[in-house]
């Protein structure tokens, strides 16, 4: 469980006033009908006697009943957002654009509205997307070869330093520190949850963060000592793969990561590490389950501190690992983010639940 179910009234009383705070988390399955919808859905509200609620799209297929053409419940919830929907398309057609207030005034939106929805939908506002994605397209620039200024340039920042200062903020490095000879090399994955950092050699992955992590910049610096200062800017075949692999993954379309994994850390973490990945898409486990399955009972504390350190997200699911009374918690991505990745796992693996078995190779450090 990842809340404590509230009771039918409180549903109920939630479908009438349409409130947000339940999207995705709960479903409304309506008997005259036949179709299960969105607290949020914006058709006519049916009676009490005629509704069932149920937490995942899952379950509604399991029970007989078929998705809601209006509000869309099958699909990602910030795709049915219309004020989402506009958005993202207008930031794909103009990503190095500085974007600004005014620019969605002048789409006919409202400002305070736009940053309730990407803030419900995503965990940050409209312009902090902007900003990541002009940052994602100066990233690509320098992978592909280019100098910084024409990185900078790219990414739209009128300042040589104003650029240094924003991409030194995620890396914990200036794009001038890179290696113009690395062992390893960096560039960033896309996915709806936001834009990932991989860094990888021709055989390996050795990390995938996303890049509004906190502990991205400390991660990226033990990676540095590891190869001696030797990381620059590009892609692989394995960068390549992770990327085709994650498509398939939030499509829908396959759980399973055959991309070969380099885990740096202790015994006892990477111990923790392939623990994690026994563990199916669909299903979660708590700190104390993943020590009792490790003969450490007791180590319940370091178990969460090494579930903590995971430097390949999504990949190695540190997602999938909840409180001991069901509650979400300790996710560095976000909370949010971990919310969606269990929801989307647990809505594909019952409609689907042969391709979702993990399958890694890894090789430890």
């Amino acid at each position: 469980m990842l809340m404590t179910r509230p009771d039918f009234d409180t549903l109920y009383e939630a479908l009438l006033n349409r409130d947000p705070s339940y999207d995705g988390r709960v479903f409304v399955c309506v008997a005259s009908t036949g179709i299960f919808c969105r607290l949020t859905c914006p058709a006519r509200k049916p009676k009490r006697e005629n509704c069932t609620f149920h937490e995942t799209v899952g379950e509604c297929i399991d029970a007989g009943f078929r998705p809601c053409k209006r509000c869309k419940p099958t699909t990602p919830e910030a795709s049915a957002d219309p004020v989402v929907k506009s958005l993202i398309g207008a930031l794909e057609k103009r990503p190095g654009y500085r974007w600004g207030e005014p620019d969605i005034v002048r789409m006919g939106l409202d400002p305070s509205t736009v940053r309730r929805a990407f803030k419900r939908h995503f965990g940050m506002t409209f312009l902090e997307m902007a900003r990541q994605r002009r940052l994602q397209e100066g990233f690509s620039t320098l992978a592909e070869g280019g100098k910084v200024i024409d990185a900078q340039i790219t990414a739209g920042f009128e300042s040589p330093s104003a650029f240094r200062e924003a991409f030194a903020k995620i890396l914990g490095q200036a794009p001038g520190t890179f290696s113009d000879d690395p062992l390893l090399v960096a560039d960033w994955v896309s996915s709806p949850l936001g834009p990932l950092i991989a860094v990888a050699d021709k055989t390996q992955l050795h990390l995938l963060e996303f890049l509004d992590r906190r502990a991205l910049p400390a991660e990226f610096r033990k990676l540095q000592t590891y190869a001696k200062g030797r990381i620059g800017f590009g892609r692989t075949g394995i960068t390549d793969q992770i990327q085709e692999e994650l498509d398939r993954f939030f499509a829908g379309k396959s759980g399973v990561f055959e991309t070969r994994l380099a885990l740096h850390g202790s015994t006892f973490t990477r111990d923790v590490w392939r623990e994690l990945l026994k563990i199916p898409a669909g299903d979660t486990r708590s700190y104390s389950d993943l020590a009792s399955d490790l003969g450490r009972p007791t180590a319940v504390r370091a178990v969460a501190r090494a579930n903590g350190a995971n430097q390949i997200a999504i990949v190695v699911p540190c997602h999938r690992v909840l409180g001991a009374d069901g509650s979400l918690t300790g996710y560095g991505g976000g909370l949010w983010r971990k919310q969606r990745l269990i929801e989307l796992e647990r809505s594909y693996a019952a409609a689907n639940p042969a391709p979702w078995s993990a399958q890694q190779i890894c090789q430890d450090f």
